[in-house]
This record gives C-alpha cells, structure tokens and sequence, in this order.
C-alpha cells in the first residue's frame, strides 16, 4: 500500500512540474519575450530574410533600436530601425541622416561597392509627413536596406501602442542549421 501512494505522490508531483512550467513558458511568450522569423530583405545586412529573432515585449524602445510592430496597412508584422521619437525633428541631406541637428553616421545601412550612389532620398520629417517633429505616441522608422524598405517614408509614424517588442537576439535562419543524426552517414 505504501509504494502505490509513493507511486501517486510521484505522478502528481510530475504533473505539478510540468503544469508550472507551461504557465511560466506560456507567461513568457505573452508577456516577456517571443521568437518571430524576418520576412522579406527591408533590413538587410543587419537581419536576413528568414532569420529568427527573439523579441523583448518589455524594452523601452529607444533610438536606433529594432522593433517588431504591425504593419499599418496590411494584417502582418514588420521589422524596421527606430530613427525617431517622439519630439525629434529628422532630415535626410546628402545620404546623411540629421536628427535634432545632429549627423550620424549610418555604418549599418546597406550600400552598394559604388559609394556614389545614393540610397537615401534628400528629406525632411515636414515633408514626408507634415509634421516638424515626431508626435507623442509615435516613432519614425526606416529599413536598413533603404532602396527596398517600405517604412515611414512611405506610411508615416508608427503608434507606439502598434509596437510588438525591440530584437534583442538574432539566431541564424533556422534552415541552415544542419543537424547530423548520424555522424558516420556522412
């Protein structure tokens, strides 16, 4: 008698282990952090297409930072580089980008070998959105691969409410993961 309770004491501590541990993993996912794969080549060099990315939901989202939010037009998500907040004033001159008065260079913006070319058109934040800064509750967002994003250039700010989470950790593409069952099959 005593080894069948030890038995059922045994499997309910089990089933108590392994419920907690979905709510947490269930908790986490909702609220903490998630895993999203990268669609498309709008951020390229920083972020391949397929590439899976873990997304912070709790980050404060600052300058220069990569946020997932959803798209304004359309029922999908969309991965772009934070160049604005809210108050800041933002110019393009000359593939330079200005914010606030101030020039920063763009190492992580994709260009070409010729360095001639320019792969941003000349702006301002008034032109594009009518707007001389970015409004409270918004960001301004751009794509690094400029010549084939769809940002707010095109669509203008994005609601801070509409942001998913910030890409904390970039793993590769998870079809060039080659895993090896057996290493003699070779």
């Amino acid at each position: 008698m005593k080894g069948k309770n030890t038995q059922k004491n045994e499997l309910l501590s089990w089933i108590v282990v392994l419920f907690l541990g979905l709510m947490i993993a269930f908790i986490c996912k909702e609220y903490v952090f998630s895993p999203v794969v990268v669609n498309g080549a709008s951020m390229s060099p920083t972020y391949e297409d397929e590439d899976v990315i873990i997304v912070s939901k709790i980050s404060k989202i600052q300058r220069f930072d990569h946020i997932v939010f959803r798209a304004p037009d359309e029922e999908d998500y969309y991965i772009k580089r934070v160049i604005g907040l809210p108050g800041d004033t933002i110019e393009m001159k000359d593939d330079v980008l200005i914010v606030n008065g101030k020039k920063y260079d763009e190492s992580y913006v994709k260009r070409d070998s010729d360095s001639e070319k320019r792969v941003t058109e000349n702006f301002t934040l008034e032109q594009l959105t009518g707007e001389k800064t970015v409004p409270d509750g918004y960001v301004f967002v751009m794509g690094d691969n400029r010549l084939k994003s769809y940002d707010s250039r095109h669509f203008g700010f994005i609601p801070i409410d509409d942001v998913y989470g910030e890409s904390k950790v970039r793993i590769y593409p998870l079809n060039s993961i080659k895993i090896i069952l057996n290493p003699y099959e070779q």
